[in-house]
């Protein structure tokens, strides 16, 4: 869409390049002649501030270059916007190299002030230089890619950690989350034997019967 948009914007440049630029451009260089004939400076080399004819050609190329530079120079605009018309420009400049007289018989409306200013431009090689300098967003790589705003970005997050669980739940199975207790999974071991001390393993010695008994203690009395 972005690049729609581009292309679309591209198309108005063009026709505010051909209508509102050539003519500028042309009334510029047809300026009324000067009152002095000794002069060959535009109104007798006075003030051009008080010529209605040059302040709207002023205008319309201001206008003109005000608007390439917007296109050249936000980054949020698709470089097609500025470079499908630079890629004209220097195309038409290079068929006028090649063959001039199948460049100027492309121009349309050559016998009105829009195609004379046109062929202006052409032969003065404003529309070459113009066309290097739009061209230069469509060898920056950031100008392709879209920028997201802070706000979308954090929208998508929200939504894709909203996504994610709720797959982990559907495809987990009912009782997953209790733990079976281990001994269901152990065999069953044997028991151990009871092992016996050392000493109660040995059997008791018969004393003989002549065995002197201990003396009791404390003796009796007399």
């Amino acid at each position: 869409m972005r690049h729609l948009i581009g292309i679309a914007l591209a198309v108005v440049m063009v026709a505010v390049l051909f209508f509102a630029g050539a003519w500028g451009y042309l009334r510029l260089l047809r300026l009324p002649a000067p009152p002095v004939p000794s002069s060959g400076l535009p109104a007798g080399g006075g003030s051009l501030l008080s010529n209605g004819a040059v302040l709207t050609a002023l205008a319309a190329m201001a206008g003109t270059a005000v608007l390439a530079g917007i296109l050249v120079g936000v980054p949020r605009i698709s470089p097609l916007a500025a470079g499908l018309p630079g890629l004209l420009l220097i195309a038409w400049t290079g068929l006028y190299m090649a063959s001039g007289r199948r460049a100027v018989a492309l121009i349309p409306l050559k016998y009105q002030a829009f195609g004379a200013g046109f062929e202006a431009m052409l032969f003065d090689g404003v529309l070459a230089v113009a066309g290097l300098a739009m061209i230069v967003p469509v060898f920056v790589p950031s100008r392709w890619r879209a920028r997201e705003h802070p706000s979308e970005s954090a929208a998508a997050e929200a939504e894709v950690s909203e996504f994610v669980p709720s797959l982990g739940e559907a495809a987990e199975p009912a009782g997953a989350g209790e733990p079976e207790p281990m001994t269901q999974s152990l065999p069953a071991r044997p028991p151990l034997p009871v092992r016996r001390p050392l000493h109660a393993r040995r059997p008791a010695q018969a004393q003989p019967p002549w065995a002197a008994q201990p003396a009791p203690w404390p003796p009796p009395a007399p």
